[in-house]
C-alpha cells in the first residue's frame, strides 16, 4: 500500500517544511492551504522520525493511505466523550453528587486501559444512586460543549455523503439528544436506570464496550454495504481500540497513550477539522 503524509498546524514553515522532505527524500509537499501539506509516496518506514520532527513544533503528522479521499469514504464512527465533547459526561454527572474526583479519577484509569471498562461502569454508575435525573439535564444544557472542528466535520460529512455514527460508553440521555440536535445518522449508548425520577445506580441491557463499539461497527458497515476502506473511525480511550482497529483508518483524537501507540493516526494538537484534512 501507498502512503501519503500529510502535516497540519496553524501555518506551516517553508523551511521546516524543506526538512521534512529532506527526511522523507521526497519532493515538495502539496500546498492545500497554510496549515496543511500534503507529501505523495510518504514512506512510513519514516514514521518515528517525522512524527519527533513534527511533534517538537506541535504539527500533527499522519500517515494515511493515499488512494483514501472523501469521496471514497461512507461511514464515520465517533466516540462522544472528550471526542465529540470535551467533557465527560460521567464525571459532569458526578459532580452533582459532590463526588467528581473519585469518578473521574477511576474513569481516566479505564480510558488508560488499566482496569477493566465494563467493572468500571458499573462501579460509577453506582456511585450515582438517588440522583434526581434533572442534573443529567443540567449537565447538557450547561456542561456539554463541543469540540472545536465537530460542526465543520459534520457539516463535511453531509456535503460528501458520509454517513456520522456516534457510539458512546456513555449514556443515551446524551446521545440521542446530540443525535437529534446535530443530525447524526447513528447513536448508541449505554442506558441508566431511572426510578420515581432518580437514579438506581444501574445500567439496563448490555454495556457497550470495546467489543460493542466494534460489533456495532462492523453491523453498520455491513448494513450500508461498505468495504473495511471505506470506514473511519476516531476515539479517545482504550475501549475505542477495538473499533478503532476494525476500521479503514483509526484516529486516535487527543488521545491516551496506550491510544496514540495503536492507532494508524494521532491528532494531538487541533480539532476536529483536522480530520478533514487527512483525506482532503
Amino acid at each position: 500500500m501507498q502512503y501519503a503524509l500529510v502535516l497540519q498546524a496553524d501555518r506551516l514553515e517553508p523551511g521546516a517544511l524543506a526538512e521534512v522532505a529532506h527526511i522523507l527524500d521526497a519532493p515538495a509537499p502539496t500546498l492545500d492551504a497554510p496549515g496543511l501539506a500534503r507529501f505523495e509516496n510518504a514512506d512510513p518506514a519514516q514514521r518515528d522520525r517525522v512524527a519527533t520532527f513534527c511533534e517538537a513544533r506541535n504539527w500533527d503528522a499522519a500517515f494515511v493511505p493515499a488512494t483514501t479521499r472523501w469521496e471514497d469514504l461512507g461511514l464515520l464512527v465517533s466516540d462522544m466523550d472528550s471526542t465529540l465533547i470535551t467533557i465527560e459526561c460521567i464525571d459532569e454527572i458526578a459532580a452533582m453528587q459532590g463526588l467528581k474526583a473519585q469518578v473521574a479519577a477511576i474513569t481516566e484509569r479505564s480510558m488508560r486501559g488499566e482496569i477493566d471498562f465494563t467493572a468500571s461502569l458499573k462501579a460509577r454508575v453506582a456511585l450515582l444512586e438517588g440522583l434526581e435525573e434533572s442534573a443529567l439535564d443540567t449537565v447538557y444544557r450547561e456542561r456539554l460543549q463541543l469540540t472545536p472542528g465537530a460542526e465543520t466535520l459534520l457539516a463535511h460529512c453531509r456535503a460528501h455523503g458520509v454517513k456520522f455514527m456516534l457510539v458512546s460508553g456513555g449514556f443515551t440521555f446524551f446521545t440521542e439528544r446530540l443525535k437529534a440536535e446535530l443530525g447524526l445518522d447513528y447513536a448508541f449508548a449505554n442506558e441508566l436506570e431511572v426510578a420515581n425520577g432518580r437514579l438506581t445506580g444501574r445500567v439496563t441491557g448490555e454495556i457497550v464496550d470495546a467489543r460493542a463499539k466494534r460489533t456495532l461497527l462492523m453491523q453498520v458497515r455491513e448494513a450500508l454495504g461498505l468495504a473495511a476502506a471505506q470506514v473511519i473511525a476516531m476515539g479517545d480511550g482504550a475501549n475505542d481500540l477495538e473499533m478503532l482497529a476494525e476500521a479503514g483508518v483509526g484516529i486516535a483524537f487527543h488521545a491516551k497513550p496506550v491510544v496514540c501507540r495503536q492507532a494508524d493516526v494521532a491528532i494531538r494538537h487541533g480539532g476536529l477539522d483536522r480530520v478533514i484534512g487527512l483525506f482532503a
